[in-house]
């Protein structure tokens, strides 16, 4: 059976995808993900889900043009709301959104989670948040990736159930991207000191209140952790 080439992006996320999962894609757009994950024999079911009517109608139409509407259930709901009790879901892809948004989106659907074995992230931004919600939720990171696609940088967490502790440096960064310290991982977190400087510099003369002290003294920690990372 053909299937269709995906983004770099997408390639790396349906390679977490097992074989014979039951698929939730939360905010499908054109539900790419997962008519390539059947086409290719990977899986034989999955929930194609979005919020927004566009990219719903249009994950719809590709659907039906690939002939999987029977494999494929694309549903208009907001977040896991897409998921019903008896679809047997055990694997949930969210990808191409901030790590905040897909923190909260895990937040708000916690009671969907007691049968899915794995959950796949890919922030765009803030990754930090997903791990967070990990560590406070019992979930563990299993996996990490980090690629660079049409020069923007990309984080790939995949989670399981069970508990795990990390550091700071370790939610900031990621355990499994700072044990590999990957070209693009450096390249991401110079970038990211850079940055820091600048605005820490701009600071220096922006006065003296309680609220520009602190955000300085949170810049100089940031800058300092990773300083650690790029220098070892």
């Amino acid at each position: 059976m053909k299937t269709e080439k995906l983004s770099t992006r997408l390639a790396s996320v349906a390679a977490f995808v097992e074989q014979g999962a039951t698929l939730a894609d939360i905010g499908s757009d054109h539900a790419y993900l997962p008519c390539h994950l059947v086409k290719a024999g990977r899986i034989t079911k999955a929930i194609a889900g979005e919020v927004v009517k566009g990219p719903f109608e249009s994950a719809v139409k590709n659907v039906r043009k690939k002939g999987l509407a029977e494999e494929i259930i694309v549903r208009l709901a907001n977040g896991l709301d897409a998921i019903h009790d008896d679809d047997g879901v055990d694997t949930i892809s969210i990808a191409g959104m901030g790590g905040p948004l897909i923190a909260s989106i895990l937040n708000d659907g916690r009671e969907k989670l007691q049968n899915v074995k794995r959950i796949i992230t890919q922030p765009n931004i803030h990754a930090s948040s997903i791990r967070e919600w990990a560590l406070q939720n019992d979930w563990k990171i299993i996996d990490e990736q980090i690629l660079k696609e049409d020069h923007k940088i990309y984080e790939i967490i995949v989670l399981e159930k069970g508990q795990a502790d990390y550091n700071e440096l370790e939610i900031m960064v990621g355990p499994f991207l700072f044990k590999q310290k990957s070209e693009v991982f450096i390249e991401k977190w110079k970038r990211e000191s850079d940055e820091w400087k600048r605005v820490l510099s701009s600071l220096e003369n922006a006065g003296d209140t309680n609220e520009i002290n602190e955000k300085k003294e949170q810049l100089r920690k940031k800058i300092e952790l990773i300083g650690g990372v790029l220098t070892h």
